[in-house]
């Protein structure tokens, strides 16, 4: 059974920094495509960053630069940090598999973030 748990989200300054941590049970991270998600308010889901088992990553275009998504394999853990952070980067924050459709209709909590400006 599959269970992901996002934390590390809160409040933050435009151009501050931020942590997330996706805890994993269920799945191996180091042998799936691994991504952070997010969901803004009125806006569908996007997948922002992902990370291969060979350590390949991807970043849209809106983070490039700014996001850095990463893994320990020993916790079985997801990271995403978060750098000079902008008010668009407002959402709620998910990981999952990429394809998410992998899990079947699973999805953590979720951590929000919120960037004032």
């Amino acid at each position: 059974q599959v269970q992901l748990v996002e934390s590390g989200g809160g409040l933050a300054q435009a151009g501050g920094s931020l942590t997330l941590s996706c805890a994993a049970s269920g799945i191996i991270v180091s042998r799936n495509v691994m991504g952070w998600y997010r969901q803004a308010p009125g806006k569908q889901r996007e997948l922002v960053a992902s990370i291969t088992p060979t350590y390949v990553t991807t970043y849209a275009d809106s983070v490039k630069g700014r996001f850095t998504i990463s893994r320990n394999n020993a916790k079985n853990t997801v990271y995403l940090q978060m750098n000079n952070l902008e008010a668009d980067d407002t959402a709620v924050y998910y990981c999952n598999i990429v394809p998410s459709w992998k899990t079947g209709a699973y999805w953590g909590q979720g951590t929000q973030v919120t960037v004032s400006s």
